[in-house]
C-alpha cells in the first residue's frame, strides 16, 4: 500500500472521529464514510443502512443514485444481502451476482440493472449491538480485496462506536434517538432535494451536494438547511435562486 494511500486513510480514519466533536450530523456523518469508502476501497458505490427504534433497516446514505434505488428496493422487497448482514451480524459476499442467482433472486435483478454485478456487506456493530449494515458494490464480477474489506469494516466500526458514542453522552433511555433523529432527518432531506431538483432542474446528487455544502460552509445542520428549503425561508434565498435557474 503506498505512503499517499496510507496517508489518506489515516486522514478519513481523523475526519469521521472529529465528527464527536461540537454538532453531530448523523446524515453528513454517513455520508462521508460512503464517498470515503468509494475513494479509497476497489468498490463503485456504497449504501448504508440503519435500524430505527423498532429495529427496522432504513436507508440513511448511499454514494450514488443507483446505489440508493438498489438500496430501497432491497428494504421494500425484504431480499439481499445487507439485510442478511444485518440479521446475523456477519459480513455477507457474492463476488458474482451472476452466477448466484437463486441466492436473492429479486434483488440480483435489481441490482444488475442498475449496473451491479457484486456486492459486499459489513455490519455495523459494537459486540452484541448491531445498528445497521454497509454495502459496497462493485460494478464488474469479483472478490473485493481482504485488505479493502477489513478496512471497510475498520470504516464501519469506527461509524458505529461514533453514534453510540454520542448516544452515550446522553441519558440511557435516549439510546435509539440519535438514529431516530437520522433517519427522520432523512425524509425532510429527501423531500428538499425534490423541491431543489424541480426549482433548480438540477439532479438529485447535485441537489444533496448543493445543500451539504450550503450546511457547512453555513455551519448549519444539514436537515435544519433541508427544512429551510421546505419552508421557503427568506435566510436561504441564495441557496433557492443563485444556484440555478429559477423556474417562473
Amino acid at each position: 500500500m503506498s505512503h499517499v494511500l496510507d496517508r489518506r486513510i489515516t486522514q478519513t480514519f481523523v475526519e469521521l472521529a472529529d465528527t464527536l466533536v461540537l454538532r453531530f450530523d448523523a446524515i453528513d456523518f454517513l455520508h462521508t464514510l460512503t464517498e470515503r469508502c468509494v475513494e479509497l476501497l476497489e468498490v463503485d458505490a456504497v449504501g448504508i443502512l440503519l435500524a430505527d427504534q423498532r429495529g427496522a433497516l432504513n436507508l440513511v446514505a448511499a454514494s450514488t443514485e443507483q446505489a440508493r434505488m438498489l438500496e430501497l428496493f432491497q428494504l421494500q422487497d425484504e431480499e439481499g444481502p445487507c439485510l442478511d448482514c444485518f440479521r446475523t451480524g456477519q459480513p455477507v459476499a457474492c463476488a458474482d451476482l451472476g452466477q448466484e442467482p437463486q441466492r436473492w433472486p429479486r434483488f440480483t435483478v435489481a441490482a444488475r440493472e442498475q449496473g451491479f454485478s457484486a456486492v459486499h456487506a459489513v455490519p455495523m456493530r459494537l459486540r452484541e449491538q448491531i445498528v445497521g449494515a454497509m454495502n459496497l458494490f462493485r460494478s464488474s464480477p469479483g472478490a473485493i480485496p481482504v485488505d479493502a474489506v477489513e478496512l471497510a469494516q475498520s470504516f464501519a466500526n469506527v461509524a458505529t462506536i461514533s453514534i453510540l458514542q454520542v448516544r452515550a453522552l446522553r441519558h440511557s433511555e435516549m439510546v435509539t434517538e440519535q438514529l431516530q433523529n437520522a433517519l427522520n432527518s432523512r425524509i425532510v432531506i429527501e423531500q428538499a432535494k425534490g423541491i431543489l431538483t424541480e426549482r433548480l432542474q438540477i439532479d438529485v446528487a447535485d441537489a444533496f451536494s448543493l445543500m451539504r455544502t450550503y450546511a457547512r460552509n453555513s455551519n448549519q445542520l444539514l436537515s435544519d438547511v433541508a427544512q429551510q428549503v421546505i419552508t421557503r425561508s427568506p435566510e436561504i434565498t441564495e441557496l433557492m435562486g443563485d444556484s440555478g435557474p429559477r423556474r417562473p
